[in-house]
């Protein structure tokens, strides 16, 4: 189950459960779609996976799966995380 973590690693963007605009990778690396966009350039720079559309908790299961509190919050070095996408 995923964990719905409640802002962006980047930014610190909020990102409740039902915003459209969370992306997050195969680990679940947690970014708004503008940092996605503009800083990452579709790379997460956590394991160099692309991201997803987050999906929308249906709020009848919020109760019994309630979404993380858990903040990620450390900004990527974006000089050094585009020096690794051209080295890819």
């Amino acid at each position: 189950m995923l964990e719905i973590r409640p802002t962006c690693e980047h930014c610190n963007k909020s990102l409740p459960n039902d915003s459209s605009e969370a992306m997050i990778c195969t680990f679940e690396c947690t970014y708004c779609k503008d940092c996605v966009e503009s800083v990452l350039q579709h790379v997460c720079s956590n394991c160099g996976g692309g991201f997803e559309k987050r999906p929308i908790r249906p709020k009848n299961l919020l109760e019994k799966y309630p979404v993380s509190t858990k903040i990620v919050h450390k900004p990527v070095d974006v000089e050094t995380h585009l020096k690794r996408i051209e080295n890819q």
